[in-house]
């Protein structure tokens, strides 16, 4: 099931989304579909049971902030994205894709909170002055 919504978006947004519709052969309608249902917080069982970094060691926080897709996700990941770039993407692929994406995305954001984390506790030097 799908709710219809009106959303007003910045200009520079607008943009960007219709840019890459254009360049994915995709609806604008599905990019912007896509993007917020990939960008919203995955509420799965394990997202839930996911610690807080200021509860966690030091040890496991510079870990996190070291983080990276998994070696076979990220090949596959890469394939993905390159299949999509040729417009030979089947559906099987494109949710693989998504479900890739969305890993890649939540991978990345907790990788940024722990490289935050780390730098409030003075782990790791702040990356700009």
């Amino acid at each position: 099931m799908s709710t219809q919504v009106m959303v007003t978006l910045p200009d520079e947004v607008y943009r960007r989304a219709a840019s890459l519709a254009r360049l994915s052969g995709q609806r604008m309608s599905d990019i912007l579909a896509d993007t917020i249902a990939l960008s919203l917080p995955s509420l799965s069982p394990q997202a839930e049971s996911v610690q807080p970094l200021s509860a966690l060691p030091d040890e496991q926080v510079l870990a996190l902030a070291d983080a990276q897709m998994e070696p076979a996700q990220d090949r596959q990941f890469s394939r993905l994205l390159n299949r999509q770039q040729a417009e030979t993407l089947t559906e099987a692929e494109r949710s693989e894709l998504l479900i890739l994406m969305q890993i890649y995305q939540e991978t990345l954001l907790r990788k940024a909170q722990a490289l935050h984390e780390a730098v409030q506790r003075g782990l790791r030097e702040p990356l700009l002055p």
